[in-house]
This record gives C-alpha cells, sequence and structure tokens, in this order.
C-alpha cells in the first residue's frame, strides 16, 4: 500500500480477533462494583402520566434507587434536542420539542422512557421494575400518516397543526410548471416507503462511571458517532463542559445509523453514577431496541414527470410526507428532504425538479438516519418512476434509462 494514498485497499487486521470471539463490545464491560439499570418504558401510545408509585419497588431487594421525570426535571438535565432547524410553510420558525430523557406528564409513542431503576443485579432491577405502578390517562394516538395530518386528528404537539413538524422545498418551480405545460406526456405514481425497524448484532448497550475527585464522567457505549454524542452530553443532557465527558466505544455490533445519535440512557447513567457514587452498567434486550431505537424511512411520495415525445425527461415534481414519529430526533428532518431531494435525479439528466417535504408528527418511535440515511429513498423513487414511464409510453425499462441518463460529455454535470 502506497503511503498517504487515497482509495487504496487498506488490509483487515481486526478480523482474527472478531471471528476467534475475542471481540471487545460495551456488554462485555465489567467495570468494579458496578450495578444494573433497566427501564420502565410506556405501554400506551398516547397519555398522560397522573401519578407514578415507586414505592414498592425502591423497599425491594437489591433496589439502590429509582428515577423518574420528576426527578430529571428537578436536577436541571436537558432533553434531547433536534439539531436541524425546521420551518412552518410560512417560513415561521416551528417548534423542535426535544425528546426527554424521562417523560414528564406525557409519553407519546409505545417505549417512551417513564422511569429508570437501579439495582444490584439485573435480575433485582427487573423485579422492581414490574412493582412500579403509573397511573396512566390514555389520549387518542395517531400512528400513520393518512390519519395525523386530518383537521381533526389529535394533537400530539402545540404549534403544529394537522401534526405538520415543518414545512421544506426546493428546486424551481416556475420552470417545473412550464416544462409540465408543454409536456407530451405525463407520469404520475404514488408510493409508499415503508417503515424499517433497525436490528444490529449488538444491541445498545452502555455503562457509565464518574470520578468525583476528576470530576470527569466516562462512557462506554456501542455508537458510530462519538463525538456527536460527547457533545450532546455534555451541552444538552448533563449541561457540563465537554472537557469533563470522555466517551469510549470498543467494537460496535452494527449500527447502520441507529447508534449515530444520543440516546437517553447514555446520560441517565452518568448521571446516576454520580448520584450513586457506582458504575451502572444497562444492556438493551431486542424487544427493547425495536421499540426504543431510532427507526427508518416511512414515507408517502407523489410523484409526477413530465417528458417529451421521445420519452425524455423535461422535469420532476415531488411532494412527500415523511413520518416523524413522536418527536424530531437528531437530523430526522434533513434525511427526507435535504438528502433525498439533492439526489432525486439520480443517474439521469433532469432539466428542471420541485421537491416539497412535508414532516409529520406521529405516536410512534422516532425515525432518523438508517442504512444511506435518504438516499435509498431517493433512488426508490426515481427508479420505480422511470418503470411506470417506461410502461405509460410502451418502451423497454432499459431503453427509457438509456434515453435519460447524463452522458460523458455532459459532466460535470450540476444537478436541478
Amino acid at each position: 500500500m502506497g503511503k498517504f494514498g487515497m482509495s487504496q485497499p487498506v488490509p483487515r487486521t481486526e478480523d482474527p480477533r472478531l471471528l476467534t470471539g475475542k471481540g471487545r463490545f460495551t456488554g462485555d464491560m465489567s467495570l468494579p462494583g458496578h450495578v444494573h439499570a433497566l427501564f420502565l418504558r410506556s405501554p400506551h401510545a398516547h397519555a398522560e402520566i397522573v401519578g407514578i408509585d415507586t414505592a414498592a419497588a425502591a423497599a425491594a431487594p437489591g433496589v439502590l434507587a429509582i428515577y423518574t421525570g420528576a426527578d430529571v426535571s428537578a436536577a436541571g438535565l436537558g432533553d434531547i434536542p433536534c439539531a436541524v432547524p425546521v420551518k412552518h410553510r410560512d417560513g415561521t420558525k416551528a417548534p423542535r420539542p426535544g425528546r426527554p430523557l424521562l417523560a414528564g406528564d406525557r409519553v407519546r409513542f409505545v417505549g417512551d422512557n417513564v422511569a429508570m431503576v437501579v439495582a444490584e443485579t439485573v435480575e433485582q432491577a427487573q423485579d422492581a421494575v414490574e412493582l412500579i405502578t403509573v397511573d396512566y390517562r390514555p389520549l387518542p394516538a395517531v400512528a400513520v400518516i393518512e390519519d395525523a395530518i386530518t383537521d381533526d386528528a389529535p394533537r400530539i404537539w402545540e404549534g403544529a397543526p394537522r401534526n405538520i413538524a415543518f414545512f421544506w422545498q426546493s428546486g424551481d418551480e416556475a420552470a417545473v410548471d412550464e416544462a409540465f405545460d408543454r409536456a407530451e406526456q405525463v407520469v404520475r405514481i404514488d408510493l409508499v416507503n415503508n417503515r424499517v425497524v433497525p436490528c444490529a448484532m449488538e444491541p445498545r448497550a452502555v455503562v457509565g462511571d464518574y470520578h468525583p475527585v476528576s470530576g470527569r464522567y466516562t462512557l462506554y457505549t456501542s455508537c458510530q458517532g462519538a463525538h456527536d454524542i460527547k457533545t450532546a452530553v455534555a451541552k444538552h443532557t448533563l449541561k457540563v463542559s465537554e472537557e469533563a465527558v470522555h466517551v469510549i466505544v470498543g467494537d460496535v455490533g452494527g449500527s447502520f445509523g441507529s447508534k449515530q445519535f444520543h440516546y437517553a440512557e447514555e446520560a441517565l447513567v452518568l448521571w446516576g453514577a454520580r448520584q450513586l457514587g457506582r458504575p451502572i452498567k444497562w444492556t438493551g434486550d431486542r424487544l427493547e431496541a425495536f421499540l426504543c431505537d431510532t427507526h427508518g424511512r416511512d414515507q408517502r411520495n407523489h410523484v409526477e414527470a413530465a417528458l417529451d415525445a421521445d420519452g425524455r425527461f423535461l422535469a420532476l415534481r415531488v411532494h412527500t410526507h415523511a413520518n416523524m414519529g413522536a418527536y424530531l430526533n437528531t437530523y430526522a428532518p434533513a434525511i427526507p428532504s435535504q438528502l433525498t431531494g439533492c439526489m432525486l435525479s439520480g443517474v439521469y439528466a433532469i432539466p428542471a425538479i420541485h421537491a416539497v417535504c412535508e414532516g409529520v408528527y406521529t405516536n410512534t418511535v422516532p425515525v432518523d438516519a438508517y442504512r444511506g440515511a435518504g438516499r435509498p429513498e431517493a433512488t426508490y423513487l426515481i427508479e420505480r418512476l422511470m418503470d411506470a414511464a417506461a410502461h405509460d409510453l410502451g418502451l423497454p425499462p432499459d431503453e427509457i434509462r438509456r434515453r435519460n441518463f447524463i452522458l460523458p460529455d455532459q459532466m460535470p454535470y450540476t444537478t436541478a
């Protein structure tokens, strides 16, 4: 291998260790004297929390502490914010409610964090979680885009009429309208890009420690974004200096985006470790991963193409509704809008494009980047459209693509 060369193969050195069972994953971490955390999570998609009774759980064997949203609020810990600015259709700022570490007065999806139990053993924590009694007042809920955007849909957040979380558009609308006016053929399709659930080999796991002499927090976490998580923990949730937070990432048993973000469990085990003076470990199980890890996709696309008599694209018009779930996760608004939007033309020379994306709140798990972060959605959209156009024009699928490819003499090519 040449030194410092770009695009050269790099020999893999980690394979023998991983293939022989000698990997070092977060779940393998055992700090001296560590205790275990487990979480009580909401069984309701939407409900008010009228009261929480933790007395029986607190008296259970081995239980060291039980924390609720009231404790988090009293300690001044912060919510996990969305990092992407969002606006309404009229250009005014749209609300960006943060994802709470533990729910306060309301839960907004099945799996929302309600309480954290810390005990000497995992089994004792499991027993204690089952002893917590929560008085829920169920509220109407919506799970799919079509139901959420009706005028009489249950409101998930104030300031978001019809549960529209944000409005985004890009491109030359006037040029697109003009191209449709002179088009010989217009092709229209409606697509469902279904929600997907990440399923990493190693579910999320965290170990939190606090050193009272140095005042330093140490977080061991299974993630793909150590620097982002360090910043988020320090700046937004624990509200300490970045120098006080040390994030250590060992081997990661899969992620594809879902472990890129700061999750509540990371901040809570660190904070709890400081309260109790002992390291705290949490290892999520497969059910928790399905309930609480960010999901991907979940879009509805209305797509229109204007073509000339020879089957060449003149313009593309796209309107997307994107399910954001109950909260705007870290990068969520940018995925179906900016990232999908900049890739809509794929490998095709399309002179004019106008794209609109509306994010939608629902009582479901928040959505964010997963496996390509908006690019697979764009590819699915344009390639399905090519097949539909070929069918409507009576052309072979390969021929309509050949007629619309970006040609070598058009390079470097700037997309619409």
